[in-house]
């Protein structure tokens, strides 16, 4: 859906006075963003009338939309159908058929069902049996770096092929009523899946021929002190329920530069030998924040804010989204830098 479409929805979500139906206009067009994926709508469908089915006007002050158990019902039913169209086609460009997958990592924040992700990509890609998984949850927009660390660890084993599966449908806990933080979350997360596989191959070829593989240098993770409440997402009755804080901006000014150039420094790199920059794009006061504190160009953050227009905060998969974007372009070391609750950075150092 258009941005302006999602906010057509959205503006009827709560009794909002003449006042806050201004702001709210101006918010969702000063987002960075110009389209989002739902599950919520097909392709096919009229998509306005499609998502008021599932997200219809408020009724009173006190309507909350849908139940935590009508939402996480819709992501049982949408989250495989992603992950595994992402998975295919991770695996065709990659070259690797199902049958060599070794290890399967599933990530996600946005929904919890038991079998899960894992066991139907088993059932699904026809993946081995025996496969080894993992769940990374609840960890948030940071996660694939967790899950990318993770997969490192577990290539070293020989013959490894590992999966890395991100689904996210933050589409499904868009909130009701009038909370500001609640009204701007809602502004800029969206539904996505991005899949990688992840080995040790000197000489990956993607389907195309061309040099595909990023190689995975090093992690490192800060948790910033006394931040507790900057960002948190907790389940509640009617959706997870994200709370952002306004201070986060600045948060970041303080302290993203001495955690970037002390960890950089451990591989006798400075912030100008950084070739290319994969800032996970929470929002475009995030990402001025961080081109802030990090002196980046505006030229260093276009494969963020290009991921942010075309497809919105896709929380854990969309690191994966500006990798893919990147790799055409940039050679050299590069740096992904991602923010979760906590209020923890995660930082993945990948080399073209």
């Amino acid at each position: 859906m258009s941005q302006e479409q999602i906010h057509e929805v959205a503006a009827d979500f709560g009794c909002l006075s003449v006042e806050q139906r201004a702001w709210l206009k101006r918010m969702y067009r000063g987002s960075g963003i110009e389209s989002r994926g739902t599950v919520v709508v097909r392709e096919d469908e009229d998509k306005l009338e499609t998502a008021r089915r599932f997200y219809p006007p408020a009724t009173g002050p006190d309507d909350r939309g849908p139940t935590t158990a009508i939402r996480l019902s819709r992501y049982a039913q949408e989250a495989p159908r992603l992950a595994q169209a992402a998975a295919k086609r991770a695996l065709a460009d990659a070259q690797v058929d199902a049958d060599q997958i070794t290890h399967l990592i599933t990530v996600s924040c946005t929904g919890f069902f038991s079998p899960g992700l894992d066991a139907g990509l088993i059932e699904q890609l026809s993946l081995p049996r025996g496969v080894r998984r993992l769940h990374v949850g609840f960890m948030g927009c940071h996660a694939a770096f967790n899950a990318l660390a993770a997969a490192r660890d577990a290539a070293a084993e020989p013959g490894a092929r590992v999966l890395v599966c991100c689904v996210e449908l933050c589409s499904l806990h868009l909130a009701y009523g009038i909370d500001p933080g609640k009204l701007v979350a809602n502004a800029l997360f969206a539904d996505g899946a991005a899949v990688a596989v992840v080995g040790r191959d000197p000489d990956a070829r993607d389907s195309n021929g061309r040099d595909g593989a990023c190689r995975l240098d090093d992690f490192s993770s800060y948790l910033v002190p006394d931040s507790q409440d900057a960002m948190t997402w907790k389940i509640g009755d009617h959706g997870f329920e994200m709370t952002l804080s306004a201070g986060v901006p600045e948060i970041i000014r303080r302290h993203l530069r001495p955690w970037c150039e002390s960890w950089l420094a451990r591989h006798d790199l400075k912030l100008s030998d950084v070739a290319g920059w994969a800032i996970h794009p929470g929002g475009p006061k995030i990402l001025s924040a961080v081109g802030e504190a990090l002196d980046l160009e505006t030229e260093d953050l276009r494969f963020s804010k290009g991921v942010l227009a075309r497809h919105g905060n896709m929380s854990s998969a969309t690191v994966l989204f500006i990798l893919q974007q990147m790799m055409g372009e940039v050679s050299g070391p590069c740096v992904a830098i991602g923010l979760g609750p906590g209020l923890m950075a995660e930082g993945m150092l990948v080399n073209r």
